[in-house]
């Protein structure tokens, strides 16, 4: 079976069995590592360069097998996979976090979400040739993955480092589980004052994300800072520290940052959020030139993309599977509001995702959260005016939500493996069929992870606190009448809109430096500090050879024990 292939491509073999079976074991090991992450940290990492670099671990130095443009379907198939990871991670959990995580049919979700998944695919994909060949888009993560595939050697080296990392990596964060020693109190060390929180989260991984985030990542932790070194000690100072019922001043860490700085952090995630569409908007007529463009070019000669009719046919399947699970994911939702909500669920997958594909080849930057937000707010309006109650509404919308947010998501990983097979010699055909078989794993290995995290941890609490979710819930709070607190929400609204403005999102990233806990602000600051100072003192190319695959290594390591673990709690408790 190793040997052969789906397709009779040689000398270089590219779509093969062997392929497949490495790009789905990988997969299901970056999105178990990556969607962890983003429940602690709030955001995600392209999976496609860490698919890469493992790639040519298995296929080269395990397997002695040579073709570059082999491995380019590894790490399709691979991001393919981890493509629900973000999507189902900025959403799924708001259900849990509002209580109805026992009401909904996690079956159901998972099929609606492998729909939203081709429906993301299918509708990019006539805009390849376009945005890739006549146009050029930059898409900068695609050019880095053709960089690793293109240096053989040095992607084996890169393997061996991951590898060595993440054990390093999965033993420090089990001396962790075993002790339960977490973190360390340097501030009550040194003399700090409570309230500036100098406690660190003794993780890898954090410094691993901070690291391969770089300078994206300053603004996280100039988030942090202001909020426990600045407006902390201010408000020591000025006496302004907020009251509890009984009028005793809150100024202990943890209750300060749920009374203060977590509202204000979600509202400044939600002003981000929609300050990042508003920004995408002249996009739209961008993305709708883009499509008649494209609709102008056949490449149907060359064989090189996937027949059009097939692409109908996961249009339409995705489509009608969509208004399937519309209607059997509560009782109370008729045949036309279910119709009417995968009609507004596959309009919206296909705006957005042309507008996030053009964003991110652009700028390297993409307001998915945004996009998932407004998305999931317009379905909660149509809920909301057909009728239904409030757990109806929120179950409906966010199962729907969820499968928009894949789709989404599967849009731009596609486009950018499809610069990086552009630029190593792929056959465009062949990436499109291996997103495909990769994207249908993804819904249900992340499924499996959140309900195991739930069970073990608890979303929303400080070990997962799922901050992109969270903003999502409160939102729907908030529309819906819920006690929030409007003037906080509303405060940080506006300024991470501003900031937003300024520069895409920012206001996000500011928002969560808010948000989170701030020992793992101040873990993940020594990430970005060392990969300053490595692009200063050993240069970016050691930065990427060598400081970049340790970070990695760093992810999987301790991502893969914590839901290990998770696993073992859950098994022992039943």
């Amino acid at each position: 079976m190793a040997n052969s292939p789906i397709t009779t491509a040689k000398p270089y073999p590219e779509l093969t069995w062997v392929a497949v079976i490495v790009g789905w074991f990988l997969g299901v090991i970056i999105a178990v590592s990556i969607g962890y992450a983003a429940l602690i940290l709030g955001f995600s990492i392209e999976g496609s360069e860490l698919a890469a670099i493992l790639g040519f671990g298995i296929l080269r130095g395990v397997l002695r097998r040579k073709s570059i443009i082999e491995n380019n379907i590894v790490q399709t198939i691979a991001s393919g996979v981890n493509g629900a990871s973000s999507g189902m991670m900025f959403s799924v959990p708001a259900i849990f976090l509002l209580g109805y995580g026992d009401r909904f049919d996690p079956v159901i979700l998972t099929f609606g979400c492998i729909a939203g998944a081709f429906l993301g695919i299918a509708f990019i994909i006539p805009l390849r040739k376009h945005m890739i060949d006549y146009e050029r888009l930059t898409y900068p993560g695609g050019v880095a993955v053709a960089t690793i595939l293109k240096s053989p050697g040095a992607g084996v080296q890169k393997a061996v480092l991951l590898l060595a990392a993440a054990l390093v990596s999965a033993a420090v964060h089990a001396l962790t589980i075993r002790t339960g020693v977490s973190d360390w109190n340097l501030g009550a060390l040194i003399g700090l004052p409570d309230y500036m929180n100098g406690i660190w989260y003794l993780s890898l991984m954090t410094i691993g994300v901070g690291f391969i985030a770089g300078r994206g990542g300053i603004a996280f932790i100039i988030g942090g800072f202001v909020a426990y070194w600045f407006l902390s000690p201010m408000l020591a100072v000025t006496g302004n520290f907020p009251l509890d019922e009984a009028g005793r001043a809150i100024s202990e860490p943890e209750p300060l940052r749920l009374m203060l700085y977590r509202p204000l952090g979600i509202g400044m995630l939600i002003g981000g959020a929609i300050m990042g569409v508003i920004l995408a908007a002249p996009l739209i007529l961008s993305a709708i030139k883009s499509m008649q463009k494209a609709a102008q070019v056949s490449t149907s000669s060359a064989g090189e993309e996937m027949p059009i009719k097939l692409l109908y046919v996961a249009v339409v399947g995705a489509a009608v599977l969509l208004c399937f699970m519309a209607v059997t994911a509560v009782e109370s939702m008729t045949l036309l509001g279910g119709i009417a909500m995968a009609l507004l669920g596959t309009l919206w997958i296909w705006m957005a995702g042309i507008i996030l594909s053009e964003a991110i080849g652009r700028t390297n930057w993409s307001p998915l959260s945004g996009m998932t937000l407004v998305g999931i707010t317009l379905l909660i309006v149509m809920t909301q005016a057909l009728g239904m109650d409030r757990a109806d509404s929120i179950i409906a919308a966010i199962m729907v939500g969820a499968a928009m947010c894949v789709a989404m998501s599967q849009a731009t990983d596609l486009m950018l493996d499809l610069k990086t097979g552009y630029l190593v010699g792929a056959t465009p055909r062949m990436q499109q069929l291996g997103q495909f078989i990769g994207a249908w794993l993804g819904p249900i290995v992340v499924i499996v992870v959140i309900f195991v995290l739930h069970e073990a941890y608890e979303l929303g609490s400080a070990k997962l606190p799922a901050p992109q979710a969270t903003a999502l819930a409160s939102t729907i709070d908030g529309i819906m009448g819920g006690d929030v607190p409007a003037q906080k929400y509303g405060a940080g609204a506006v300024l991470g809109g501003v900031l937003s403005a300024f520069m895409g999102g920012l206001g996000i990233t500011v928002g969560l430096g808010f948000y989170l806990p701030f020992n793992i602000v101040l873990t993940y600051s020594l990430g970005t500090l060392s990969r300053e100072l490595a692009d200063r003192f050993k240069g970016k190319d050691w930065s990427d050879s060598v400081g970049i695959p340790i970070a990695a290594g760093f992810i999987v390591g301790e991502a893969l024990v914590g839901v290990g673990d998770a696993i073992r709690n859950v098994l022992a408790a039943t």
